[in-house]
């Protein structure tokens, strides 16, 4: 820690520096204070190799990389061109399911610009099949707030409108964490989304009320703990790209005594 005073000589101003020194016996340290450990013994987290531009990472399930619709079920009258792929008659669902997991999936809506509001290139991402966070051209669009893009749709409007212009991409970045039920079929624990919007967070943990339907208000049903998801076919060649999913987890790790303070010494003491 250091005071500086300033002194005027000849040669002008001049900076002297006070410095408090910590005096300690040669091969000692200082003494910090005590220690908090919490008692867990913690698994070693996994290495993953992250993808570059929006790429996925080495623990991705890719589930559409440009070149055909092998992840999907129901997707004949879907195609692929340039790289992407065209939504056609009918909703597709992948042919694995997923519970908590990040997806990454990027989309264009469709030029050139002929209708409007939930017209205007209007497809969905349903999370467990279930669950949708909307996907509409809502670039310069009016249509209502909980059923605009990034919306969850009937539920709540995204925090901001971070859409791009028609014919160019967008991306979802989303964080979901799955309902749990308990054995006689009742909630445990409700759906919570976090999504960023082309790099904009649009929804913070946001908790889901239940299911997203258009004719009546959301609930929850029992259902599995993995599911599909799936893409929603609205009459609108909205196109899809680089799709890829990862499964996430909570660290692993085990309680082997309860939290503790250790001091220098090595002494151990219990938490107050």
């Amino acid at each position: 820690m250091s005071n500086f005073v300033t002194r005027t000589g000849g040669c002008g101003p001049v900076r002297l520096a006070t410095l408090v020194l910590l005096l300690v016996p040669a091969g000692s340290h200082p003494v910090l204070g005590d220690e908090y450990l919490s008692g867990m013994a913690w698994e070693e987290p996994a290495v993953v190799r992250p993808g570059r531009d929006g790429g996925p990472p080495s623990d991705a399930v890719v589930l559409f990389d440009g070149k055909d619709l092998s992840a999907w079920e129901n997707a004949s009258r879907w195609r692929v061109q340039d790289g992407a792929m065209i939504c056609g008659k009918g909703n597709i669902r992948t042919k694995q399911s997923f519970g908590d997991c990040q997806l990454h999936i990027e989309w264009s809506a469709p030029l050139p610009v002929t209708r409007q509001g939930q017209g205007r290139g209007n497809s969905g991402v349903f999370l467990m099949g279930i669950y949708e966070i909307q996907v509409l051209d809502s670039y310069d669009n009016q249509t209502y707030f909980d059923g605009q893009a990034g919306a969850i749709y009937k539920q709540t409007p995204p925090q901001v409108n971070a859409m791009r212009p028609p014919g160019e991409w967008n991306v979802f970045d989303i964080l979901w964490t799955a309902p749990r039920f308990q054995e006689d079929g009742s909630l445990k624990s409700p759906a919570f989304i976090t999504a960023l919007h082309n790099g904009v967070v649009i929804l913070n943990h946001f908790q889901l009320q239940g299911d997203t339907p258009f004719v009546r208000p959301p609930r929850y049903a029992p259902h599995a703990e993995r599911l599909p998801i799936m893409l929603q076919h609205h009459g609108s060649p909205v196109r899809f790209r680089n799709i890829w999913v990862r499964p996430i987890q909570p660290a692993a790790g085990q309680r082997v005594r309860p939290p503790f303070l250790r001091n220098a010494r090595g002494e151990e003491r219990p938490v107050p």
